[in-house]
């Protein structure tokens, strides 16, 4: 498989070196309108986009990608607000498309866990939930898409909350996230369930980037070959979780 790295950040150096590892060719690097017009003349046979850039670039870029027949996986976070056209395009034009909010194994088994804890909570009385994101100052958007996605899904299972927010609340029906910004933490989720008599805590803690670097390069390679529209849940389907 031939790896082009959209955003050469500090995933973007994580993916190199985890698709290197796993015998696969770097394509190209892109980080500018001339990165993106020199694929224009490059083999793209059985090339996939791995795209962790910005989120005012994100889209702009899978546009790009569905021109060229690129297959693109994008762990950018931050455009969802045009996920629906995006994937309308995508469709359109039958291209091949695999976004997360994270691509760690290990968070997407935390979503799965968190979905079946917050169905079950919802049926007893006296716990209040609440979530606390931490991540590095580098950060862009708060709270993080991980953390987004986690409270969304809550909401999903727990008919008692009918909004998120990224605040203290103890308004009725609200879900507050806290979102903390500090040194170069990779990434902590915690979902709390506080009673008065116990609390219950469901918490991922990345130790590094490579988790998400790993997660993201596996997806390439699960991607490439195939149209339309995945996420991680696709990819979790191929180890028989459900």
């Amino acid at each position: 498989m031939k790896v082009i790295i959209s955003g050469y950040g500090r995933m973007g150096k994580m993916i190199e070196r985890i698709s290197e590892e796993r015998t696969h060719k770097i394509l190209a690097l892109l980080d500018t309108e001339a990165d993106w017009k020199q694929l224009e003349h490059r083999d793209l046979t059985n090339a996939v986009v791995i795209d962790f850039s910005l989120p005012e670039v994100a889209v702009p870029n899978l546009y790009r990608c569905f021109n060229l027949g690129l297959p693109v996986v994008t762990g950018t976070t931050g455009w969802y607000g045009h996920l629906e056209e995006v994937k309308a395009t995508c469709t359109e034009q039958k291209g091949s498309l695999f976004y997360a909010p994270n691509f760690s194994l290990g968070v997407n088994l935390f979503f799965y866990v968190n979905k079946i804890m917050a169905k079950a909570m919802a049926q007893v009385e006296g716990y209040r939930c609440s979530m606390k994101e931490i991540h590095h100052i580098h950060k862009l958007d708060a709270p993080s898409g991980t953390a987004i996605k986690t409270a969304e899904d809550i909401l999903a299972m727990n008919p008692n909350l009918t909004r998120w927010v990224n605040q203290e609340s103890s308004t009725e029906g609200e879900l507050p996230i806290e979102s903390v910004r500090e040194d170069e933490v990779p990434g902590t989720h915690e979902v709390f369930y506080d009673s008065e008599v116990d609390i219950l805590t469901l918490k991922h803690e990345a130790r590094s980037r490579k988790g998400f670097a790993l997660g993201a390069v596996l997806a390439a390679e699960f991607l490439l070959g195939k149209k339309g529209i995945f996420t991680m849940e696709d990819y979790l389907k191929t180890l028989g979780i459900n």
